[in-house]
Parts: C-alpha cells; sequence; structure tokens
C-alpha cells in the first residue's frame, strides 16, 4: 500500500508531523521500532514552554505549538495537568535579566510580580531569597506519559494516519522507506530519529556536529500544597536563549559561576512542575555525548535538589529517579533534504513538546508543496 507521506519516528516530533500532514487531508503512515514511546517524548516535563524561547522562529514556533496543543488536548482525551510559569528571581542580577526581557517584543502577557506578590503567589510555601518573579500565563503543561500515547491514538482514530510499530527502518531513499516488514512507499518522507545518529543518514548528522545529552530528572512526593504554576528559578536564565542572549544575562552568569560553579558545570537547572496527584517532577542537568553513560549520578541528583531547597525549603522524598537522553547541537533544529520529497528533521535543543508542532507545520508545508503539490 502507499501513502501520501511516510514518517519515520513516532515521537512527538514525528506525531506533531503527522497531525501536520493529516491535517492537510493526506494520507499518513507512521513506522517507529519501539512497541511505546520510551525515549525523550516521555522522559520531560511535558512543559510546553513559550517564555524564554529564543527570539525569531523558534519563539513564533512555541507560541503555534502551545496553540496547538490547546487546540488538540481535548478531542485527544490529553489533560492539561497546570497552566503558567513563574520564574523565581533569587538574586539582583536575576532580577535585572527579567527586566530587560520584560521590555522585549516575547514579553507579551508577562508581568513581574515584586517580593510580596509573588510570595502571596507561591503560598504556603516557604521560599527562600526571593526577590520577585516573572509571571506568564502562556504556558501549558500535560503529562507527557499519558499525553503522547493519547495523541497517537486520537490521530490513529481520526482515519488518515496508520502507525505500524514493532518495525525497524534501515533505508529511506526517494518515494520509499525500507523495513524490516517490507517496503513502504510514499509520496513524501519525513524522518524523525530522535537521538538515533548511526541507522539513518549519520553522515548528514556528523556534518551538524549532532551528538547526545543525557539529563537527569526525579519525581517527589505530593509536598502538601498545589504550585500555581510550573516554577523555574535564577539558572534557567542563563539556558534559555530568549532571556540568556540578553547582555543584562552576563552579570548574572558570572555571579552564579561564583555561588553555584557545580550547577553550572552540571548543566543544572530547576523546573519544578506538578502532576494531578500532587507528586512533583524536577530536574534537569545536562551533559554531552556520543553516547551518554546510562547511571545516574546522585552527586547531580543532589545539585538538582539543592536548588529546590533554595526556592521551596523542605525537599519531599523523591519517589523516582530517571535518566532521558536527546540529539543536541547549536541552534534549535536540524532540517535537511538528504533525496528528493525526503526531510531529516531533529530537534537538537530539547524543546521538542514546546516547538515541534510550529516545526511540523513549517515542514510539511514546504514539503508537500515540492512534492504531492507539484505532482498534481
Amino acid at each position: 500500500m502507499s501513502f501520501d507521506v511516510a514518517i519515520v519516528g513516532a515521537g512527538i516530533v514525528g506525531l506533531a508531523h503527522a497531525l501536520a500532514a493529516s491535517r492537510q487531508g493526506l494520507r499518513v503512515v507512521m513506522l517507529d521500532r519501539d512497541a511505546q514511546a520510551n525515549g525523550a517524548s516521555v522522559r520531560n516535563f511535558g512543559f510546553v514552554t513559550v517564555t524564554g524561547q529564543e527570539q525569531g522562529d523558534v519563539w513564533r514556533r512555541a507560541r503555534r505549538s502551545r496553540e496547538i496543543w490547546a487546540e488538540v488536548a481535548r478531542p485527544a482525551g490529553i489533560a492539561i495537568a497546570q497552566r503558567g510559569m513563574l520564574m523565581v528571581a533569587q538574586r539582583a542580577e536575576a532580577e535585572d535579566v527579567i527586566a530587560a526581557f520584560l521590555r522585549t517584543d516575547m514579553a507579551e502577557d508577562c508581568t513581574w510580580l515584586d517580593a510580596k506578590a509573588a510570595a502571596e503567589r507561591l503560598a504556603p510555601m516557604a521560599p527562600g531569597r526571593l526577590r520577585g518573579a516573572l509571571a506568564s500565563p502562556t504556558e501549558l503543561r500535560v503529562e507527557s506519559r499519558e499525553a503522547v500515547p493519547a495523541l497517537a491514538r486520537w490521530l490513529e482514530a481520526g482515519g488518515l494516519v496508520t502507525i505500524r510499530r514493532g518495525v525497524a527502518v534501515h533505508g529511506v531513499a526517494t518515494g520509499r522507506v525500507e523495513t524490516s516488514a517490507g517496503t513502504v512507499r510514499a509520496d513524501a518522507i519525513v524522518v524523525c530519529p530522535g537521538d538515533d545518529l548511526a541507522t539513518l543518514f549519520p553522515e548528514t548528522l556528523a556534518r551538524a556536529h549532532v551528538t547526545r545529552c543525557k539529563l537527569q530528572m526525579m519525581r517527589l512526593a505530593a509536598p502538601g500544597y498545589r504550585l500555581p504554576a510550573t516554577i523555574m528559578s535564577d539558572l534557567g536564565l542563563v539556558r534559555y536563549l530568549g532571556y540568556a542572549a540578553l547582555p543584562e544575562a552576563a552579570a548574572l552568569r558570572a555571579r552564579l559561576a561564583a555561588d553555584q560553579p557545580d550547577q553550572l558545570a552540571n548543566g543544572v537547572h530547576l523546573i519544578v512542575a506538578q502532576g494531578a496527584d500532587g507528586s512533583l517532577i524536577v530536574g534537569d542537568s545536562h551533559h554531552y555525548a556520543p553516547t551518554p553513560d546510562p547511571f545516574s549520578s546522585e552527586a547531580v541528583d543532589r545539585l538538582i535538589l539543592d536548588e529546590f531547597a533554595a526556592v521551596f525549603g523542605t525537599v519531599p522524598p523523591v519517589l523516582e529517579r530517571w535518566t532521558g537522553t536527546y540529539a543536541s547541537a547549536a541552534g534549535h533544529s536540524l532540517v535537511e533534504t538528504p533525496a528528493d520529497g525526503v526531510r531529516l528533521v531533529v530537534v537538537t535543543s530539547g524543546t521538542g513538546a514546546s516547538t515541534g508542532f510550529g516545526l511540523a507545520e513549517d515542514v510539511i508545508g514546504d514539503l508537500i508543496n515540492q512534492t504531492i503539490g507539484a505532482a498534481a
């Protein structure tokens, strides 16, 4: 059987491309070697982050992705676990970065809460060095472990998307995909390999200097209070380029280098999200290697929890620990054309859930104009 579009990889980036193609009325087949999503797509916060994304196309795609998540959540049976974001400022230099951010066009709908207003918003928590907080109403959070499978089921139920699992893809060329279950033919092909850097188009990925990033995350027991939004802190202001590219970030980076050198050396920043059961998802760290080891470091977990304690005070018991890996390279994403009618798409910034839907609309729009549209 032939299809309009074949997508290799059924993680969140592949699913985003399937959604974009099916919305164009195209027949889509998705191919994935695993029985279920178990990579980066389900090992993250499910935090659809707009505020702080890099200015330009990345921020635009994040805004569009947030809109699409809001559109599909109800029909797909995906619960919105949290709304909004609070970036807690603990230092004067962090306050300066946020003030500079609020003067940019990316700060639409964002507000500054002074120390008193932030403390009231965070009650009954006991924030430590609280100078105030950047408040954004824009962000959404879903439970990735539930949302990604629910999105896949909903796409299949729509009738235009077929997902074939347990199928390994070992070759892609114009018009065809060679798999462990035979040849699949399609007018257009999108390869979304995640952090598999060796199977398909390894030379292209190597030229782009794509490597892997390992992160560590934890789930903490319910603390007895509800977060008003997903929480971040000072360390995030030097990682997210929407803040970090501002001139004011240099002073904060220098202050953090003096105050928290170990956190910076291990790529630690703080995101705290809350599930429907009250438990807290906490992370994360960043270590880069072609093949990162699979082991969690207690010392790195402690660095994350130290930042949690600086913001929240008491640290609840740890219920789960895990690692994840994602493809990493300079820039937000890699979109290449290794053959006519084929696109290789890799989000290289760990923001697949936040920007993937917007990126997919751009890729599918261009691809069908050059292949399916041209053939018509």
